[in-house]
């Protein structure tokens, strides 16, 4: 019972921190409305993969990340930079939008499952969400760290990824079916969320709130 409870743990935060909106829950909905729903579920594997990766190395230990920080500081500058322009860049497709043309980010032919994988790497700040919240629940002994746990807690945040991606991915494509949202202000909204999250990643990086 305890091991269910641990893998509905990790199931349950994972799900509620994907419900905030963000560059991947807007991407998933973008796959849904203007590829399909096969796409949009390949899209959400990917990033849950990476999500569960990172989480693993965070219960693997604080000393693995220390030893890596170097690494994961380029990460969340290169993350600046490159959310920085696309956001630039989803204005200017918002211009030149013609209503048949797909998103900014959809316009290759990229396999989603490997378009989740990037973005979701690309993606630094998820670490110090996880090292938080797993440090929290050990000092509470609400997560024990033995390897069946830790593995089980990990199951449970990719799954509740995938489930917080799908709210967006269905309820995202009724929403912009519902009020005939168009492609053009698709690219807006795209372009303003990739613009806050650079900021935000920003204040990260330098107030230190990062990797520490």
């Amino acid at each position: 019972m305890h091991l269910l409870f641990i893998c509905l743990l990790g199931l349950l935060l994972s799900f509620l921190g994907q419900l905030p909106l963000g560059t991947m829950s807007i991407t998933a909905t973008q796959i849904a409305v203007q590829e399909n729903f096969s796409n949009a579920w390949k899209y959400s594997l990917g990033v849950a993969i990476i999500e569960m990766i990172y989480l693993r190395i965070v219960l693997a230990g604080v000393d693995w990340i220390m030893d890596h920080k170097l690494f994961f500081e380029i990460l969340g500058w290169l993350t600046v930079v490159l959310f920085l322009v696309l956001g630039i860049l989803g204005f200017i497709a918002a211009r030149k939008q013609q209503d048949d043309k797909k998103a900014l980010l959809l316009n290759n032919t990229i396999n989603r499952f490997f378009l989740g994988v990037s973005m979701s790497a690309l993606n630094p700040a998820q670490i110090p969400f996880w090292f938080v919240w797993s440090s929290y629940f050990m000092s509470v002994k609400l997560l024990n760290p033995n390897f069946t746990e830790f593995n089980l807690f990990t199951i449970g945040a990719g799954a509740g990824t995938i489930c917080g991606l799908a709210v967006y991915m269905y309820g995202g494509n009724w929403l912009v079916t519902k009020m005939n949202t168009s492609n053009r202000t698709l690219n807006k909204i795209m372009g303003v969320i990739f613009i806050i999250a650079a900021v935000a990643q920003c204040y990260r990086m330098i107030t230190g709130s990062g990797i520490e």
